[in-house]
């Protein structure tokens, strides 16, 4: 198996969102350390030095100590470009899932530098929601049997961080340009779900319903900085254009 090179240890975060066993905590840290990452992000949860963390993290304390800490999904990927969010189960909102293989081909060659990645990992019980997936840009899962796919958290997130290392350092081609974070995605959607209420394109009882949509259409072009920008520019101009518009239609 070909180990992380430095910049993917720098560069990709595992994303843990309310872990509820602190045992998974320890055992996600070892099985990380095992495939050479080191970044390790926490929304809330249980106590990462609960007694059960630092016994299954064996080796693996330091990812505990130097763990950061957030208190919602959105902080903890605002610096980051790639952002897969895993999950098991499939419908409207979960499209274009991935593998494992592919999650780990797109980060190795894409995630350096200031072009951060993040793999996010929802509770034990019940994953991540439909509003926490919607701020990743791609949906990854891990095929298992129909007859019971439900897998550990520490074993889901070993499987992933083991693709991660032995994926094959394949040459770069398309964009070069550095895709927009997830906090700079984020103030486009806010300012278009801002604007197209405002114009009555959204429906006021389920403005999300569209706009999950409009995120995946958005999420697939892979925006830069510059593309992003001409889209809030636009979106003002949408603003300052319909300033006596009382939102009904006009016949």
């Amino acid at each position: 198996m070909n180990e992380p090179d430095n910049s993917i240890a720098d560069s990709v975060s595992i994303v843990m969102v309310e872990p509820q066993s602190p045992g998974n905590i320890g055992m996600v840290c070892r099985a990380m350390k095992n495939m050479g990452l080191s970044r390790l992000r926490l929304v809330k949860g249980c106590d990462r030095f609960h007694p059960e963390s630092l016994k299954f993290a064996v080796s693996a304390k330091d990812l505990l100590e130097r763990a950061e800490l957030y208190d919602d999904l959105a902080s903890a990927l605002a610096d980051c470009a790639l952002t897969v969010g895993t999950t098991r189960r499939h419908g409207k909102y979960r499209q274009e899932i991935l593998s494992p293989p592919q999650v780990a081909t797109l980060l190795r060659t894409r995630a350096q530098g200031d072009c951060r990645g993040a793999l996010v990992f929802g509770r034990e019980d019940s994953g991540l929601t439909t509003d926490e997936l919607s701020l990743c840009r791609w949906h990854a899962t891990i095929p298992t049997s129909s007859e019971y796919g439900s897998l550990n958290l520490s074993q889901a997130v070993l499987l992933f961080c083991y693709e991660l290392g032995k994926a094959s350092d394949s040459p770069g081609g398309g964009r070069t340009e550095i895709p927009a974070t997830s906090a700079e995605m984020e103030t486009l959607f806010s300012q278009m779900d801002t604007s197209l209420q405002r114009i009555g394109f959204l429906n006021e009882q389920n403005p999300g319903h569209i706009m999950r949509s409009l995120r995946r259409i958005l999420f697939r072009s892979e925006l830069d900085n510059r593309e992003l920008a001409i889209l809030r520019g636009m979106f003002s101009q949408v603003d300052w254009a319909c300033s006596g518009f009382d939102g009904r239609k006009r016949l």
